[in-house]
């Protein structure tokens, strides 16, 4: 047993030895009965610049537990909750083959790990290189232009988020202890341990190839195979069961148990499974544009004068509604990051945001987005999302003629073509074009678009300037198609287990990586361990 204290207050400049003095403070106990302590959980409070806090919580180890607590009326401190994650017991249906997982992402790579270690052997079919290969393929894109439509930002081990500043911060509430069995997997293969407390924790593209590389070695380890330039084709479906994959180059594999986990940018193997006669439908979704600020002004609105320097580099998160009802919000910020081309098929440009693990770019940058329904894109099936998306992709290739289409915010209210940057430090990954952002949107979402905008200026000083520089199109924020699945986790089509983001299940690194661990667990209950790894 431990003790949990919540909503423990010290002056963001305090020391150290500070939190402990709290500590016995708050439990009237003295040095010597305090054994241990760990913090759980650290985030800002900055709402007074004058006075902006550090907020704790903490687990404390102490003699006499019962006692202390017997005796303690505060009902910020209570008997500490259990986390510790425990894999389910494996079920006694025979497998009689391994379980093949597509996808190479957070929810694949979490669930192969956890199969992994469980004694399940897992195949893993990624389409993309692994993650230090794609490194290459990525910055050789970003420089020349020249797209490796199976390797990029969206394509290849880790998924979309390695190269999406890696935040870990997830909205989803999970009493089963995956949350933080996601952040002990992270600092375990080279994540820094303070992930495990602070309020939004962040690992940076630089670091997570290195991750995500060290938790591919170790599914091998324990007996899992991962291939490379391997994508699925279609599914061999009998009775409605799954049976089989075919993969690149005409190769069928065997298999009673399909994990999808493929990203919300596959968008031809979601069109594959449709015609396999997989049931999926539309989903709503949002896009916009990628705004990029100084950081400094960031920093000095969020912390004032007296603590920008030693707190920055500062994140925002902002809503609104538009004149038409619209959700309008800003998505993904990244501190000290860059804004960057995130295209996987050609004709099409996309881009996305990015933080190195230092953050010390001169730019804050995030992506600001407008939501989109089924009634927006029209019912033509479940793939109208998708056709939507490539619209407004091939309007930003054009645009900007192969290149992120570039304008200042004073142009695009103005509907000018912006000749030069203002104030704002451009920090890009890929090449830019200058160009008139309005007809990528539209007038529905360029109006909703100014709507937000105008409203965060409002709310964050600057936010709206002239010289905020915009970029386009944000079009990959979500999966714009669900494939329905069961309490069990599995599709209408039995065997395939529909999981992570792009099935329409997460929104994130750590969101998709907890999808991951319930799937291999739902697989884990029914099933005993393979037969042979054939």
């Amino acid at each position: 047993m431990a003790i949990r204290i919540s909503s423990i207050s010290l002056p963001v400049r305090h020391r150290p030895e500070d939190l402990k003095k709290k500590i016995l403070s708050l439990l009237h106990i003295r040095e010597q009965e305090l054994l241990s302590f760990e913090i759980v959980k650290r985030s800002l409070d900055a709402r007074k610049k004058d006075d902006i806090r550090r907020i704790y919580t903490v687990d404390v180890k102490a003699g006499k537990e019962h006692q202390i607590l017997k005796r303690n009326r505060d009902p910020k401190i209570t008997t500490a909750p259990s986390e510790v994650y425990t894999p389910p017991v494996s079920g006694k249906e025979k497998l009689p083959h391994r379980p093949v997982i597509i996808g190479a992402g957070p929810a694949g790579l979490f669930a192969g790990l956890l199969l992994a270690e469980q004694g399940y052997c897992p195949l893993i079919l990624e389409r993309g290189l692994p993650a230090e290969e794609r490194k290459i393929s990525v910055e050789h894109f970003w420089e020349t232009g020249e797209l490796d439509p199976e390797s990029n930002v969206s394509f290849g081990e880790g998924g979309a988020g390695t190269f999406s500043d890696g935040k870990l911060n997830t909205m989803v509430k999970d009493s089963g202890g995956r949350n933080r069995k996601v952040l002990e997997t992270f600092v375990r293969f080279g994540a820094d341990r303070e992930i495990l407390w602070e309020q939004k924790p962040h690992v940076g593209t630089d670091r997570l190839i290195g991750i995500v590389s060290g938790m591919r070695e170790e599914i091998r380890r324990l007996g899992g195979t991962v291939r490379f330039r391997t994508k699925a084709e279609h599914l061999v479906i009998r009775d409605g069961t799954v049976t089989g994959v075919q993969i690149s180059g005409g190769e069928t594999i065997p298999c009673e148990v399909l994990i999808t986990a493929a990203g919300h940018s596959a968008r031809d193997t979601f069109s594959a499974f449709l015609a396999d006669g997989v049931a999926m439908e539309a989903k709503a979704f949002a896009v916009g544009l990628r705004v990029q600020h100084s950081q400094r002004m960031i920093d000095l609105s969020q912390f004032g004068e007296k603590e920008a320097d030693y707190l920055s580099p500062a994140a925002y998160k902002l809503t609104a509604k538009s004149r038409d009802q619209r959700g309008v919000y800003t998505f993904c910020m990244c501190p000290g990051g860059y804004v960057v081309d995130a295209s996987s098929e050609p004709g099409r440009t996309a881009v996305n945001g990015m933080s190195y693990h230092g953050r010390a770019s001169e730019t804050a940058n995030s992506a600001v987005i407008v939501s989109v329904t089924p009634e927006d894109f029209g019912a033509a099936g479940p793939l109208a999302g998708i056709r939507f998306q490539q619209k407004l992709e091939e309007r930003a290739f054009r645009a900007g003629n192969g290149r992120i289409p570039v304008q200042l915010y004073g142009d695009f209210l103005s509907g000018n073509v912006s000749r030069e940057y203002g104030e704002v430090v451009p920090c890009f990954r890929g090449r830019t074009a200058f160009a008139d952002l309005n007809p990528v949107l539209g007038p529905v979402l360029s109006g909703a678009f100014t709507d937000g905008m105008e409203r965060f200026g409002q709310i964050l000083k600057g936010f709206s300037g002239a010289d905020t520089i915009l970029a386009g199109v944000e079009s990959r924020t979500s999966s714009p198609v669900r494939i329905p699945r069961n309490e069990l986790f599995e599709s209408g089509t039995k065997g395939l287990y529909p999981c992570g983001e792009g099935a329409g299940y997460a929104g994130g690194i750590t969101s998709a990586a907890m999808d991951g661990l319930r799937v291999a667990e739902a697989v884990i209950r029914r099933f005993d361990v393979p037969m042979q790894m054939g």
